[in-house]
C-alpha cells in the first residue's frame, strides 16, 4: 500500500462525485454527490473517512451529504461559507417562502465554514487550505497537505494534493474565475481535475453570450417565446444577468418568468450578495439583481394562477431542467422555441437514462422537422435548440491548469470515458505527467517518486486512405473507429462536412437537426410579399449560419438569416 490512494465512487455527474483519499493513516472523502451511499457505506458500519470536504452546492457533488450527516451526525463536513449557504437548496426540506421579501433559508448545521486561503489544520500533519475554483458562488479548490509522522530514522516528506472540484478559469457574470496566477507553480503531487469538456476548444465567454443573446433575440423578432430549463443554482441565475444587461434587451418591452426552483435559487443568490464580484454588488445599489417590475425586461416569479400571462405575447420562461415543460407552451408549441444547454457529460456510454430521454426527444425533432419540411405541417413539440454558455473548463484551460501547477500525477474525473481519454491522449500532457482516467468504484494507486515513469498514451487516432478519383475524393477508415461511441454522432445521416483549419482538413457528422431545422430558415412562401422573401436564411447556401455561396461576399462568413446579398439564390418551396 503506498501513501496516497485514491478510491473513485464515483466520478460522473450522472451518478454524482466522491472520492476518498486515503493519506497515510487518515480518510478524507472529497465531495458525496451519491444518490445511493450504499458503495460507500458497504465495507463497515463506522464512518468512511475522518473528514468530508464540499467543493460546491451542486447536486452532483452535494446531494448524498445529508444522508451521510443523518448516519454519522459525528462525521464532520466542511465547505466555505457561501457553500454552506447554498447547501439546503439541494434538500426538499427547504422552505420555499412566494413572498420574496421575506423569504429565508437558513444555513444547513451539517456544513461547517472554512475561510479562503488560509491552512486549517485538522489532525496532526494534516491541513486544507481553500481556493476559489469559479464555476460558481462559493465553490472551492482544495489544496491538502499530509506529513506522516516519523518512523525510526526514516526521512519522511510531506505530500500535497490539490483538488479543483468543478473549476472554471473565465469571469462569469456572477462569480469570478480561478486565480491561477496565485497557484502557479505549487507543484503538487497529485492533482485531481475535472475534464467535462474534455479536449473541445470553446470561444471567448462573451462571444457565447453574444452568440445565446443573438438567437434569443431573432426568436423574439418572429413572436416566439423562449423556454430555458436550467439548474436551480448557476445556470439560470446567470442567464437572468445576461438577459437584465445585455444591449438586445436592456429597455426592451420584454416579460421574464422564473419558476419557483430556479427563483429559489435566486434568492440564495440575494442572501450571499456580499461574496458576488463587486460589479454585481454594485449593480443591485441601484436595482434589485433579480426581481424588478419596474425596470425592462421585467423579472417576475411565475406561479400557477400567472400561466396565462404565456398566451398573449412573446416572453421568456427559465423553468426547471427537470420540470414538465408541456405545462409552459400548452396547445401552441409553434409559438415557443426550447433552447438546452450543452451538456457533455451525457455524451457516450454515461448518457443512462436522461440520454436515452435525450435521443427519444431529438429523434422526435428531426421526424417533425421532416414532416414540417415535407408538408409544412405544425409539429406536436416546441423546436429544441442547444447552445453553449460553458460553467467548466474547456481543453485548453484544463492543460493550461496542469501546466501551471505542474503535478507528478493527475486524476480525471467528472466527463464521459471518450472525454477523459481525449485529455489523457494529448501528447503534451501523457509525455509529462501520470496520468489517470479512473472508472467508478476502482482504486487509483499514488505511488509518489523523485524520476517520473513515462505512460503509454490510450490510442486516440486512426490510421486511413486517401483516393482520388476524377471528381471525387475518397477517404477509408479502420471499422475500430465504430466502437467509439460518438461514431454514432458522425454516422448520424451518412453526411459529413470538410474544411481547412490551417494545414489540416478537419471532418464532422451533419446531424439531422441541422438538416432539417427549420428554425435557420426564414421560410416565408405563403406570402409572397414579404421583405424577408430574399434574405440569407431562404438562400439555398445559407448553411449553419454561415454562406456557402462562392460567389458571394460573404463566404465562409456567419451572416444573420434576416440579412441580404445580391447574389442571392432562393429554395425551392414546399410543391402543393
Amino acid at each position: 500500500m503506498s501513501e496516497l490512494e485514491c478510491v473513485a465512487y464515483g466520478v460522473g455527474a450522472d451518478e454524482g462525485i466522491c472520492l476518498l483519499l486515503k493519506l497515510g493513516r487518515y480518510r478524507v472523502l472529497l465531495d458525496c454527490g451519491l444518490a445511493d451511499l450504499s458503495p460507500l457505506l458497504a465495507e463497515t458500519t463506522l464512518p468512511p473517512a475522518d473528514l468530508v470536504l464540499c467543493s460546491h452546492a451542486h447536486a452532483d457533488h452535494a446531494r448524498g451529504l445529508l444522508a451521510l450527516h443523518q448516519a454519522f451526525p459525528q462525521l464532520p463536513i466542511y465547505a466555505s461559507e457561501v457553500t454552506t449557504q447554498l447547501l439546503p437548496l439541494n434538500w426538499s426540506n427547504v422552505n420555499h417562502n412566494v413572498d420574496r421579501n421575506v423569504r429565508v433559508i437558513d444555513p444547513s448545521p451539517l456544513c461547517h465554514a472554512l475561510p479562503w486561503r488560509t491552512p486549517i489544520e485538522f489532525c496532526d500533519g494534516l491541513s486544507v487550505e481553500l481556493y476559489p475554483a469559479g464555476h460558481l458562488p462559493g465553490a472551492a479548490a482544495f489544496l491538502l497537505t499530509y506529513a506522516p509522522l516519523p518512523e525510526d530514522d526514516r526521512p519522511v516528506r510531506a505530500y500535497t494534493i490539490f483538488y479543483t472540484g468543478d473549476f472554471f478559469l473565465s469571469n462569469a457574470r456572477l462569480v469570478e474565475g480561478l486565480p491561477l496566477e496565485e497557484l502557479r507553480g505549487i507543484a503538487p503531487d497529485v492533482l485531481i481535475v475535472e475534464g467535462s469538456y474534455g479536449t473541445a476548444r470553446h470561444p471567448h465567454r462573451r462571444q457565447q453570450e453574444n452568440q445565446l443573446a443573438e438567437r434569443i433575440d431573432r426568436a423574439i423578432v418572429n413572436q416566439q417565446s423562449i423556454l430555458l430549463p436550467t439548474p436551480a443554482l448557476g445556470l439560470g441565475q446567470e442567464l437572468l444577468m445576461l438577459l437584465r444587461s445585455h444591449h438586445y434587451f436592456t429597455g426592451r418591452d420584454l416579460d421574464i418568468w422564473v419558476d419557483s426552483t430556479v427563483a429559489a435559487g435566486c434568492d440564495a443568490y440575494m442572501e450571499i450578495l456580499p461574496h458576488l464580484p463587486t460589479a454585481v454588488q454594485n449593480f443591485a445599489r441601484h436595482q434589485s439583481l433579480f426581481w424588478d417590475e419596474r425596470v425592462r425586461p421585467r423579472v417576475r416569479a411565475l406561479t400557477p394562477d400567472q400561466q396565462f400571462h404565456l398566451e398573449t405575447h412573446p416572453a421568456i420562461v427559465l423553468a426547471d431542467e427537470a420540470a414538465d415543460l408541456s405545462q409552459y407552451y400548452g396547445t401552441n408549441p409553434d409559438a415557443w422555441l426550447i433552447l438546452q444547454p450543452q451538456q457533455p457529460h451525457l455524451a457516450g456510454e454515461e448518457r443512462g437514462e436522461r440520454g436515452e430521454e435525450k435521443d427519444e426527444r431529438e429523434a422526435g425533432e428531426a421526424g417533425v422537422a421532416k414532416r414540417r419540411n415535407d408538408s409544412y405541417l405544425s409539429p406536436l413539440t416546441p423546436l429544441t435548440e442547444t447552445y453553449l454558455l460553458a460553467q467548466h473548463g474547456d481543453g485548453p484551460g484544463t492543460a493550461q491548469l496542469i501546466h501551471n501547477l505542474r503535478p507528478q500525477h493527475v486524476v480525471f474525473i467528472h466527463g464521459s470515458p471518450t472525454y477523459l481519454a481525449d485529455l489523457a491522449g494529448l501528447e503534451e500532457l501523457h509525455n509529462r505527467y501520470h496520468l489517470h482516467t479512473p472508472s467508478a468504484n476502482s482504486l487509483v494507486e499514488l505511488p509518489i517518486g523523485e524520476t517520473f515513469l513515462h505512460t503509454a498514451a490510450p490510442e486516440a487516432s486512426y490510421e486511413g486512405e486517401l483516393t482520388e478519383l476524377n471528381t471525387i475524393v475518397s477517404i477509408t477508415l479502420p471499422d475500430a473507429i465504430t466502437a467509439d461511441p460518438r461514431w454514432q454522432q458522425l454516422a448520424d445521416t451518412g453526411l459529413v462536412e470538410a474544411r481547412w483549419q490551417g494545414d489540416e482538413l478537419v471532418l464532422r457528422g451533419l446531424p439531422q437537426r441541422e438538416l432539417l431545422r427549420p428554425s435557420d430558415r426564414l421560410l416565408d412562401w405563403v406570402d409572397g410579399n414579404s421583405p424577408l422573401r430574399s434574405c440569407c436564411g431562404n438562400c439555398r447556401h445559407y448553411r449553419g449560419q454561415r454562406c456557402w455561396n462562392q460567389l458571394s461576399p460573404l463566404f465562409e462568413f456567419k451572416v444573420a438569416p434576416e440579412g441580404f446579398c445580391p447574389v442571392f439564390e432562393p429554395l425551392q418551396p414546399p410543391e402543393d
